[in-house]
């Protein structure tokens, strides 16, 4: 009598070629796949899942097929609790057809180093059987690129601050320094006024020689130009004047002649007038019928 091999317990049917061709393509994978039946059985692995295995202390050739995989999820205890039964809620989600896949990155840490994981779960397309696809997928480098560019963001947002602190510290500084600025003009111009130009009028009054009295008149003039908001009006248009032309500009101002600036400033009539021209020039009125002490008063 003829054995039957089929009904031998160690048979094993030959895969067909497109089972043949699935395997190929599985073990070709770098996922770890395993492939589940509608009750979480294991039904298939590829190679990087039973690679991976060895080299997490399980002996070569151990058969997952046939395992559990839900109930391995359902009887996991410790700190990997809670990963675990979440994983197999979500498988259970997908068998069922609640959803169409179940997507989770979780840790899996040995002694020496850090990994990470990417799980996805899928139900295949076929109605029956039913068919769950499960892969996991080493995903440690990213896991390290994000932390680097969190540590990163969180480095520049430190500078970031403290860019802005500076900023604000050096606002304070300026407007320190620029009240700072306001009170030594207003010093200035007070002392001036108060403690400079009244000794300079009573020696105008007193008996002086012409020639001393056009000093004394000079100094006051002089005195005047530095204390005028005109001149304060120049230098923040940065319209630059030479000092005479400066003098000429203030005496103009106060409608004095060509002729009275002359004597005042103890210069030739022609003088006085080239300084008027260039001041013309300087500020834009050359060519135009415009009158200089007019347009002086209107900025001062």
């Amino acid at each position: 009598m003829k054995s039957n091999k089929k009904n031998s317990p160690s048979y094993i049917e030959p895969l067909s070629l497109s089972e043949e061709l699935a395997r190929t393509v599985l073990d070709s994978l770098s996922a770890h796949i395993a492939i589940l039946g509608a009750n979480g059985v294991i039904l298939e692995t590829n190679r990087a899942w039973r690679n991976f295995s060895v080299e997490s202390g399980m002996p070569p050739g151990f058969e997952y097929r046939g395992i559990n995989y839900l109930s391995v999820c359902d009887a996991t205890t410790g700190s990997d609790a809670d990963i675990a039964r979440h994983v197999a809620d979500g498988i259970r989600a997908v068998i069922n057809g609640e959803i169409k896949e179940f997507l989770f990155d979780y840790p899996c840490h040995s002694k020496d180093s850090k990994h990470w994981y990417y799980m996805r779960a899928i139900r295949m397309s076929a109605e029956e059987p039913i068919r769950v696809v499960v892969s996991h997928e080493e995903i440690t480098d990213l896991k390290l690129t994000e932390a680097a560019l969190r540590k990163s963001r969180a480095a520049l947002e430190e500078q970031k601050q403290s860019l802005e602190e500076a900023n604000i510290a050096l606002k304070v500084l300026l407007k320190q320094r620029e009240d700072d600025r306001l009170e030594l003009e207003k010093k200035v111009l007070s002392n001036v006024k108060e403690l400079i130009l009244p000794y300079v009028e009573k020696l105008k009054n007193s008996r002086l020689r012409p020639k001393d009295r056009t000093l004394a008149e000079i100094i006051e003039t002089h005195l005047n130009d530095i204390i005028s908001p005109l001149l304060q009006k120049f230098t923040h248009a940065k319209i630059l004047l030479t000092p005479q032309e400066m003098q000429v500009a203030a005496l103009v101002k106060d409608g004095k002649t060509s002729k009275e600036i002359a004597d005042i400033l103890n210069v030739s009539e022609a003088t006085v007038n080239f300084h008027r021209k260039n001041l013309r020039d300087k500020f834009g009125l050359k060519g135009k019928q415009a009158n200089l002490r007019s347009y002086l008063l209107s900025i001062s």
